[in-house]
């Protein structure tokens, strides 16, 4: 047993001794409400669907619609969903429906439908939504129908404007036509007499009511009973529902009642899809025909004719003129009456079907493109153009074809030559002081052409003031003189300063004085726009071509200067070296290619080739300094691994520096004719021996600049008398896209057939080398080792 502390109260606050009570009365108020609610969720969810076949709308707007109702007749949410499926509420809750004059009398009974019933009409409501025509709504019926009530085909007739009956759509077998056409199975009568009363007629034995279609023989399937329903519409019922059975035999209340909740549904489906018909234009009248007879052109008038689903599927000639006949290739008396499509197959495909369906539907009118057209004129085929004009008259629609002459096609040709060349004609009278001007003219001075055109001593004032007085003078030699100008000139305005340029001439009359002034004005806009452009840009390419030609000049020499070449051969260390060096000649830019060939202290030779990547000023400051810096390192006795390392580190940590350099360091001692070399990723030396050509082997290295612990490796060679040594930069052997072993085989290739010992010779090995441009820069060191006598 447990205590709970005692909170005091304040007087004001005493508990009120029918709280419990209250309590417990709202409980059972919201226990009510709960079963209320769900009693009523299954009709709420049958009704919901009856609007959405209704009227096609999803179901968040049918729920919304049953509660608009259901407040405007003051009526429980659940009364108007009973009365929407067609059984009153007082049928479940056992009260007297609401009238809908407000009195609480008792109304007229309404039979309730079974609860399998008003399911099966939920399910026929949902199914309904996705039906788009009358033919496929027949056939859902009789999906339906078919299983519950033994019905073996569901018709659906409408009656026509000017009377009989059309057939919307058909599902089944029994007395199915195999065409369409107007008499129904049970007669015509029967089901006018349907319409006309708005109430249904159940044939429940079609011999004995005489309700037979008379004369039409005995069918296949013969027809034993059926059932003829109004579907109610806003003005009155004009459409019958006909559901036909093999059997005979009544049709209980609960057929009825299903039946009946079935027309509501295809109703309100009807109204959803089918658009609303016009009223077909009557055929027209003798006095129109008269009338069209005595036109003197082109025309004729059609009508529409629709389908089942409002939709214009042809038109008809209802009147033609001779001429239309002629461009049409019909005699006038054949066309009347005819389908347009019959007469023209082909003319769907054509603008001038699309213009007479947009005239149809609403739009003003429509006026086709000019067209070439061949006609025969007093026996000779004539090409003429025509245009097509449709428009609109009373639920009709009129053609007419307008021929062109030459003198319209020329003022066609003009205005398109002034719109192309953005250019107009002006002409002002000096006698009668009027003006005229094309409407280029107004575009051009963006002048409304509403104020007309300025007189010819107003045009300087348009001018921008710089121009104004030397226009001013022209326009003043043209009035007085009669001498022409074509003269330029700038005007302002919102879209910038534009350039214009107006040619005009005088005549004169028998006196010799000025009467007329007649020219054009041109918009030179964007040509001189275009022009400025071209000269800006010459320019600038003029600017940086003397820019990049004096650099050029600078660089060359101070490339003489750092490089000097030798005028001929020299004997160093016992060899004979010729040295050659070109520059590239595509291009401003002088390169970084650079060689060394010296005696050393102790009787060596010193043979270097280098190729600093780049061009230009920076290039060459790099070059200048890898080549005196290789020289000092070797000649104070750092090896030729040793003096790479250096250079590269020179390369990594120089401010100067330009970026990464390749080379061959070459130390030849001549004691022992031992040539040691070593190379940071150039390509190796050629050596030719007793006329044959091999590549010595290189070893480790890799370019300068390219990273901060290199490897570098020597190899030597032992060199013999006659042999020939080359040293060379890539520029020799290489020839974009090509791979640089091509260029190497083409080397070994020209020096093995020209091995030559005079002096020059290497002159010629560069001639059978080159291209005639030469895209970078060579330098060779071509080393030679006397024969021995």
């Amino acid at each position: 047993m447990t205590r709970e502390p005692v909170v005091p109260v304040e007087p004001a606050a005493a508990p009120d001794p029918a709280e419990p009570a209250g309590v417990l009365h709202r409980r059972r108020a919201e226990i009510d409400r709960l079963r209320g609610q769900a009693a009523t969720s299954a009709v709420v969810e049958r009704a919901t669907g009856v609007v959405m076949a209704l009227t096609g709308c999803s179901a968040d707007a049918a729920g919304d619609t049953l509660l608009r109702r259901a407040e405007a007749a003051r009526r429980t949410l659940l009364e108007e969903c009973w009365i929407t499926l067609g059984e009153p509420a007082s049928a479940r809750a056992g009260e007297p429906p609401a009238r809908p004059d407000g009195d609480t009398g008792p109304a007229p009974a309404v039979p309730s439908p079974p609860d399998d019933v008003a399911g099966a009409l939920s399910r026929l409501a949902r199914v309904l939504v996705h039906t788009a025509t009358p033919q496929e709504l027949a056939r859902r019926l009789l999906e339906h129908l078919g299983p519950d009530l033994g019905a073996d085909s569901v018709l659906l007739y409408a009656r026509r404007t000017g009377g009989g009956l059309e057939l919307l759509g058909q599902a089944g077998s029994g007395e199915r036509p195999a065409t369409r056409r107007q008499e129904p199975p049970v007669g015509e009568a029967a089901v006018l007499e349907v319409l006309e009363t708005g109430e249904p007629r159940w044939l429940e034995d079609l011999a004995a009511d005489g309700a037979r279609r008379p004369g039409a023989g005995e069918p296949a399937e013969p027809v034993r009973s059926g059932a003829l329903l109004p579907l109610p519409g806003e003005d009155g019922s004009e459409v019958c529902l006909g559901v036909l059975r093999g059997r005979p035999g009544p049709f209980t209340p609960r057929d009825r009642a299903h039946l009946r909740g079935a027309v509501r549904l295809s109703a309100g489906r009807l109204r959803s899809f089918a658009a609303p018909r016009e009223p077909a234009p009557g055929p027209p009248t003798d006095a129109v025909r008269s009338v069209f007879a005595a036109l003197p052109v082109a025309a004729m008038l059609l009508t529409p004719l629709r389908g089942p689903t409002g939709e214009p599927e042809d038109l008809r000639v209802e009147a033609v003129t001779e001429q239309a006949a002629d461009v049409l290739d019909h005699d006038r008396d054949d066309l009347g009456g005819r389908r347009l499509r019959e007469v023209r197959p082909d003319l769907t495909d054509t603008p001038v079907w699309r213009g007479c369906l947009d005239v149809l539907a609403g739009r003003d009118g429509y006026e086709s493109e000019p067209f070439a057209h061949q006609e025969v004129v007093n026996g000779v085929p004539e090409w003429a153009t025509y245009s097509v004009r449709v428009t609109r008259t009373a639920g009709a629609l009129l053609v007419t074809w307008v021929r062109h002459t030459p003198h319209d096609r020329q003022e066609q040709r003009l205005a398109d030559l002034q719109r192309l060349g953005n250019l107009g004609w002006a002409n002002w009278n000096l006698s009668t002081r009027e003006a005229s001007w094309s409407p280029q003219v107004y575009t051009i001075l963006g002048r409304d052409p509403a104020d007309g055109p300025v007189p010819l001593a107003g045009i300087p004032e348009l001018a921008m003031p710089e121009d104004r007085s030397a226009l001013a003078l022209a326009v003043d030699g043209l009035v007085r003189e009669g001498v022409a100008f074509d003269a330029r000139f700038q005007i302002g305005g919102t879209p910038g300063v534009r350039h214009l340029r107006l040619v005009a001439e005088a005549m004169a009359d028998r006196h010799g004085t000025p009467v007329e002034v007649h020219g054009f004005l041109q918009d030179l806009t964007a040509r001189r726009r275009a022009e400025l452009a071209l000269v800006e840009s010459e320019r600038a390419i003029l600017t940086q071509h003397d820019v990049l030609q004096s650099e050029r000049v600078l660089v060359a020499r101070l490339q003489h200067a750092l490089l000097p070449l030798p005028e001929g051969p020299v004997n160093l260390a016992g060899l004979r070296v010729e040295v050659a060096y070109l520059p590239a000649q595509s291009g401003t830019h002088v390169g970084g290619d650079w060689f060394s060939a010296i005696e050393l202290p102790d009787g060596d030779a010193l043979f270097v080739v280098g190729d600093v990547a780049g061009h230009g000023v920076d290039a060459v400051a790099t070059m200048a300094q890898l080549r005196f810096t290789a020289k000092g390192m070797v000649i104070t006795g750092s090896s030729l691994t040793g003096a790479l390392a250096r250079l590269n580190t020179l390369l990594l940590h120089s401010r100067d520096s330009h970026g990464t350099a390749t080379m061959v360091l070459a130390r030849y001692r001549a004691a022992e004719r031992r040539l040691l070399w070593a190379q940071a990723g150039h390509t190796p030396p050629l050596l030719l021996r007793g006329g044959k050509v091999t590549y010595l082997r290189r070893p480790g290295g890799m370019l300068l600049g390219g990273c901060t612990t290199p490897r570098f490796e020597e190899a030597e060679c032992r060199l013999e008398p006659g042999d020939r040594v080359l040293l060379y930069t890539d520029g020799l052997v290489e020839r974009p896209p090509e791979n640089i072993d091509v260029g190497l085989g083409r080397l070994a290739a020209t020096v093995a057939a020209h091995p030559g010992d005079e002096s020059g010779s290497l002159g010629t090995l560069l001639d059978a080398m080159l291209e005639v441009e030469r895209r970078d820069d060579v330098c060779v060191l071509d080393i030679r080792v006397p024969t021995d006598r």
